[in-house]
């Protein structure tokens, strides 16, 4: 009697096949996820470590623009015998000054009052007579009070800052000085400068690393020296006694160019 060979399969329950297969996904997900890890950290190994091998270079931008803002002071004053009446005066010269300025198109908020001050006007008087070498000490003698207000107006079309310093000049005003030409918001400018320096510094670390036989790693330090502003344009100043009667020709006033300088030093990592 034969007897037939039988093959016997034994198949796991469904719940753990399943279970089986998630087991899986979840290993190659890991290793998968792991894999991708250690080639991402391999273009910055060491990145942790303190960099022991290292050149710096430093570079320099300039940026030159025409300035589109100006500023001047001028100041106003009196003298009389009592503070009252010397406020008065500088009050209403000022307030004459005040309007023409707006009156031009100068905003409100690009006047502002800088100093004020209020101080005793003496006269000294010599009232003994000098002999033998020696004179006696004279006497102060309270005559009166001086009264000064210093604006500063910032002028924000250039091309009228000299009929401006004329017009304030012929009502009154004195002291003109400290115009300027600057610009009003240069970021910008100093971002344009800054990135010519980077540029110079990597160029200058490629050129010394190709001098040395190594090689540049990457960036780890860097120190920006500031965007500092250099004018090229006059500056313009009145003397005291400021100008009287009608008005005077308006002064040539050219504004030039700015020039905007950055200056960086980089550290590289080489190898």
């Amino acid at each position: 009697m034969d007897l037939e060979k039988k093959e016997i399969h034994i198949v796991p329950p469904p719940m753990i096949q399943n279970a089986a297969a998630i087991a899986l996904g979840m290993l190659a997900l890991f290793l998968l996820i792991l894999a991708v890890s250690s080639l991402k950290s391999y273009r910055f190994i060491g990145s942790g470590v303190t960099a022991t091998n290292t050149i710096s270079v430093e570079g320099s931008g300039d940026v030159f623009a025409v300035p589109d803002t100006a500023t001047f002071s001028y100041s106003v004053m009196a003298t009389a015998k009592d503070v009252t009446a010397a406020q008065t005066k500088v009050n209403t010269d000022g307030n004459t000054i005040m309007d023409y300025l707006k009156g031009q198109g100068i905003a409100e908020k690009d006047i502002q009052t800088t100093d004020y001050s209020v101080n005793p006007h003496y006269e000294y008087n010599q009232t003994s007579v000098c002999s033998s070498g020696y004179c006696p000490p004279g006497r102060q003698t309270l005559t009166g009070y001086d009264v000064s207000e210093t604006v500063t107006v910032k002028v924000r079309d250039t091309k009228k800052a000299g009929d401006l310093l004329s017009g304030i000049g012929s009502k009154g005003a004195t002291n003109l000085s400290g115009l300027s030409f600057t610009i009003d918001d240069q970021t910008a400018l100093e971002a344009q400068a800054r990135t010519k320096a980077i540029d110079e510094a990597h160029t200058k670390a490629e050129e010394l690393a190709k001098e040395l036989g190594v090689t540049l790693v990457r960036v780890v330090g860097f120190n920006e020296n500031g965007s500092m502003p250099i004018y090229y344009g006059k500056t313009m100043s009145a003397d005291s006694g400021g100008y009287s009667g009608a008005m005077a020709p308006a002064p040539e006033i050219a504004t030039g160019q700015n020039k905007i300088t950055s200056t960086v030093s980089v550290t590289y990592e080489i190898r």
